[in-house]
């Protein structure tokens, strides 16, 4: 092995699959080349990692970045911005833009529009409707795809799929794993009218449990008449997490800092619309269910369901007031601090934030570090603390939901295929992002020995 490299990290504690311990990490060619004693090796560029400990990069599998169509409240820049500031090495990024993600010149813009303004990987999911489900098999396999997205409950344009022959249509046509938001349509639609005026505790009345649960119930017996792999987005109810413990055959889970986090019982009087989110924020009990499933390891994956939207916008009354809060830069200080409390291991949060997106997605070269992946590194001190602050957010919105929440546990580093993209609260260079890469959809030259 030589004994010179692009990059060194040198000096942390090292998290990965391997366990805990003092290591370096040395990069060639944006990939990780060696992980040890580098005390003796020379490098073009060295990170002193004393007192921090290196993960494996973050990768947020749920975020919506609103371009094209709504740059107002967010776009390609500003969003990855905010990622790499919370250390974010990697994004998914969801299709009810305007136009929707739905076909391969929309993709195909969204790839160009990404290309040297993101500041972290990305993919981008197609979505999955009544009009396109014919065509799915191939729409998935575009280069910088992560997946079809589908939406059952109320979304944007023409992503609403319904109905139990509309999603069967779709996971008919599947044969990658296929993303959904689950709450039952038709149980909204009847509950609309409970929604009171001004009035935010309402909301996880109209978006009640069973409206989570039926449709959950719905999706996985049709995943498993078609032969189907789902994943399961945002999963808010303890109900849900008990069923699809039963359900590991076909479904793989994903749950949301914010719902791990805050309490609808004081959320809703205390932030108004800025706790409003599909699904709900709910209450302690659910809360407790969702740690049950991260617990016991019914829970996947963790995504930020980064979806912002104006502070005007929210300032409407409820039920005009839209859904949807900003999460990404929050996602790993939030996570850490619930490392810091002892609520999870920092092991379970690497396998929540990197090992897990990548069993999901099959990603290639990424999730893992280890000799020949991708040098994608998030940097953490998990003992310093600092206090959240809508002044402090990236994203074009401006506002987080945890404004005033005191975290323990801060991203220092975020370094994208060797590399160094944000250091100590500051962006290094520019944005160098590229599309993420999938082993079922590898073009063949694309293949790595």
């Amino acid at each position: 092995m030589g004994n010179s490299y692009d990059l060194i990290v040198r000096g942390g504690e090292v998290a990965n699959h391997a366990g805990r311990g003092p290591a370096d990490v040395g990069v060639r060619d944006g990939r990780i080349a060696f992980v040890g004693d580098l005390s003796q090796a020379s490098a073009g560029e060295v990170v002193d990692a004393a007192g921090l400990t290196v993960l494996p990069g973050v990768i947020d599998t749920q975020v919506h970045f609103r371009e094209p169509g709504l740059e107002w409240k967010e776009d390609l820049e500003t969003g990855s911005r905010a990622a790499a500031l919370g250390g974010v090495t990697a994004v998914f990024e969801m299709p009810n833009t305007d136009p929707t993600t739905t076909d391969a010149d929309a993709m195909a813009d969204k790839l160009a529009r990404a290309r040297d303004r993101m500041w972290t990987d990305h993919a981008f999911y197609i979505g999955g409707t009544h009009e396109n489900a014919a065509w799915l098999d191939e729409l998935e396999r575009l280069p910088g795809c992560c997946g079809v997205k589908v939406f059952m409950g109320a979304s944007t344009g023409n992503l609403l799929v319904a109905d139990d022959d509309g999603v069967r249509d779709i996971l008919k046509r599947v044969n990658r794993r296929a993303t959904f938001h689950s709450e039952d349509e038709y149980r909204l639609a009847e509950r609309r009218s409970l929604a009171r005026t001004g009035d935010w505790t309402s909301h996880p009345e109209v978006r009640d449990v069973e409206s989570a649960i039926r449709s959950t119930r719905r999706l996985v017996g049709l995943a498993r008449e078609c032969g189907a792999r789902i994943h399961v987005l945002h999963v808010t109810t303890a109900e849900e997490i008990e069923f699809l413990a039963g359900a590991k055959d076909v479904a793989t889970v994903e749950v949301t800092p914010q719902h791990l986090t805050l309490d609808g019982d004081e959320a809703y009087e205390r932030l108004k619309a800025l706790a409003q989110m599909n699904p709900p924020i709910r209450n302690r009990p659910h809360i407790e269910g969702l740690w049950r499933g991260i617990a016991q390891g019914v829970v996947d994956v963790l995504g930020s369901d980064h979806a912002p939207h104006t502070l005007e916008e929210k300032a409407r009354p409820y039920p005009a007031s839209p859904s949807g809060m900003p999460g990404v830069q929050t996602l790993v200080p939030v996570m850490l601090d619930h490392v810091a409390k002892g609520r999870m291991t920092l092991e379970r949060f690497i396998d929540l934030t990197s090992a897990g997106a990548q069993r999901i997605f099959n990603i290639a070269g990424k999730g893992r570090m280890a000799e020949g992946y991708d040098a994608d590194l998030t940097l953490v001190d998990l003992k310093a603390k600092t206090v959240l602050k809508h002044a402090d957010m990236a994203t074009r919105s401006g506002w987080t939901p945890f404004d005033g929440m005191e975290v323990q546990g801060l991203p220092m580093a975020t370094i994208v295929r060797g590399r160094v993209v944000m250091r100590d609260g500051e962006l290094q260079d520019s944005a160098h992002g590229r599309p993420v890469r999938f082993q079922e959809t590898l073009a063949p030259s694309a293949a790595r020995g």
